[in-house]
């Protein structure tokens, strides 16, 4: 007796064996109005990672003191950096997507997710599922390891990956600070402004931090002192996201041929009244003027896409405060965003993961 043996369709048929490419960023509201960003910040912000705070006292803060009350006035900042298409994020995100997915060639299935809110980490992960994929390449969109991005995209992943029958081989890239066309990007995004204009110094602001998240990662907890244990990257504090962004800065510095005291690695965006890895952003621009520095050149080298941190904290709210204090010339180097050496980078950490 004859007995037909289902057929695989041909949707997973024709991926059978390939590579998947899961790129991963943070995460953006559905829209600019008020409901989607509240929808957002709690997303964001209950994520223990996040507010690395027990569980009842951070479900309190954030459903009843900061999603409420921040909601309109996030919402209000996501509708001056939101383009025709959408949100930055998505709208970069999907670029790199098809230029990624172009760039591997067919051996490859390139899918973007966002840690917070859509396309989630979960339903891409479930149309890899259905694909018969032989590996998955996750690549966090942060440049340096951080709990609070990288771990939680790593942790999200695992999440859903764990409830799999089958699972296929599976690599992270940890960080990709140093990679030379990472750096590169910086570099040409940069000359521009270098040709136009002389600056009297250079800031590379960073996403803050709270510092116990810092120590926190201290495995042997008597490394990390929050100041010159960051002057270098080595083994004993090569997880640490404070001394990642230093070393960055350092790169940089190199490639650009920054002299020496000529420019500043600060850390931006505080949340609470609890202390913040340093030095503060808004305090070092404040210094600037009053010892002569006139004219500044920004880099976000935490970012590979412009977003509100970037164009509107940055671009537009640093400037301001700068102008205040007696600063003539601001500007900001753009991210990488959907640029052909950023793609080249991804390609780069896949083929070497």
């Amino acid at each position: 007796m004859n007995q037909s043996v289902s057929q695989p369709s041909s949707s997973t048929s024709k991926n059978i064996g390939k590579t998947g490419v899961f790129i991963v960023n943070l995460g953006t509201p559905d829209s600019p109005n008020t409901p989607d960003v509240r929808k957002y910040l709690r997303e964001f912000l209950m994520d223990g990672r996040v507010i690395d705070i027990p569980f009842i006292p951070r479900f309190l803060l954030v459903n009843g003191i900061i999603a409420p009350f921040r909601s309109p006035k996030s919402a209000k900042t996501y509708k001056e950096v939101w383009l025709p298409e959408g949100s930055p994020l998505k709208v970069y995100g999907l670029a790199v997507e098809k230029m990624l997915q172009e760039a591997l060639g067919d051996d490859y299935v390139v899918k973007l997710g966002m840690r917070y809110q859509n396309p989630s980490i979960e339903s891409r992960l479930m149309e890899f599922q259905k694909m018969g994929l032989t590996e998955i390449i996750v690549i966090p969109f942060f440049p340096q390891y951080a709990s609070a991005t990288t771990g939680s995209v790593y942790e999200e992943v695992m999440r859903v990956l764990s409830k799999w029958q089958v699972m296929p081989s599976v690599k992270f890239v940890n960080q990709f600070l140093a990679h030379p066309k990472f750096l590169q990007g910086f570099v040409q995004n940069a000359q521009k402004y270098l040709q136009a204009n002389s600056y009297d110094h250079f800031i590379f602001s960073y996403h803050g931090l709270p510092e116990r998240q810092i120590r926190k990662g201290d495995c042997t907890k008597e490394v990390c002192k929050l100041g010159s244990c960051c002057d270098t990257l080595h083994a004993m504090n090569q997880h640490c996201y404070r001394a990642q962004c230093f070393e960055t800065t350092r790169l940089l510095v190199k490639a650009l041929n920054i002299p020496e005291g000529k420019y500043t690695t600060c850390f931006q965006s505080r949340l609470g009244n609890d202390p913040w890895i340093k030095p503060y952003t808004e305090d070092v621009i404040k210094e600037l003027p009053k010892k002569g520095m006139k004219s500044v050149l920004a880099f976000s080298p935490a970012f590979v896409a412009d977003c509100l941190e970037t164009t509107l904290e940055v671009g537009e709210e640093y400037k301001e405060v700068f102008e205040k204090e007696g600063g003539k010339h601001w500007d900001l180097v753009e991210s990488l965003n959907d640029s052909p050496i950023w793609v080249e980078t991804l390609v780069d950490l896949v083929k070497t993961c």
